[in-house]
């Protein structure tokens, strides 16, 4: 039993020793979301600085607005272009990416009356600085007296904070998705009360239409000479 604890206090001391050094040797995923208005015959873009060998992710939904649908295209810092979308209502993207800056653009210019609500969301992989990534180990003495090593525990950290961050990222799109389908049902809410008014108007005029009719049938219209 002394011996367990032993162990356990050497164990939770190295992790305070290394906390702050091991954070750098993370594979860290940065993820970002965005709504905005994309105006009518608008088109806006967006630029995004990316270091050699790192993985760009953009998933795209229109939410609200005619159609439901958007020109996208993102380009590389060369300027030529990845990938691009015609009219579509959401997409996925994945780049593995060069140094430099990328352009990704929604154009809404076809579209010259409804204004569109779009929301996306980037997701940045491999973009920590990978210097001295080592440096933790120069802290770490005497492991071997435990079983678990610190690279086990760093496996562990990992695999842990990516379900976390791929519970985050499933979480932003169902929410992108329930917004989107909220705004189809208040649209087809406002659709049906409008023709439900307006085919209350027209039965109330044809039974007017019909009552006129009926009366004028009964209506003696020749004249009485006493």
């Amino acid at each position: 039993m002394e011996v367990v604890r032993v162990m356990l206090c050497a164990l939770s001391v190295y992790v305070a020793l290394v906390s702050e050094k091991c954070v750098a040797s993370f594979s860290q995923s940065m993820d970002s979301d965005f709504t905005f208005t994309l105006p009518a015959g608008r088109k806006e873009c967006f630029y995004q600085t990316m270091r050699k060998d790192a993985s760009l992710e953009i998933e795209y939904q229109v939410l609200d607005g005619a159609g439901l649908d958007v020109d996208f295209f993102i380009s590389s810092p060369s300027g030529q272009v990845l990938f691009s979308d015609y009219h579509k209502s959401d997409g996925v993207h994945t780049v593995e990416t060069e140094y430099g800056d990328y352009m990704f653009c929604f154009d809404n210019t076809f579209s010259t009356v409804s204004e569109k609500l779009i929301f996306f969301e980037l997701i940045l992989d491999n973009m920590e600085v990978e210097e001295d990534q080592d440096e933790w180990k120069e802290y770490v003495h005497g492991t071997d007296m435990v079983d678990m090593k610190m690279e086990d525990i760093m496996d562990t950290i990992n695999n842990v904070k990516a379900r976390l961050g791929k519970s985050v990222h499933i979480q932003t799109v169902l929410r992108a998705f329930e917004a989107r389908d909220r705004n189809i049902q208040e649209s087809n809410f406002d659709r049906v009360n409008f023709w439900s008014v307006t085919n209350l108007i027209i039965m109330m005029m044809v039974s007017a239409v019909q009552v006129y009719l009926v009366r004028s049938l009964f209506e003696n219209k020749r004249n009485i000479r006493t």
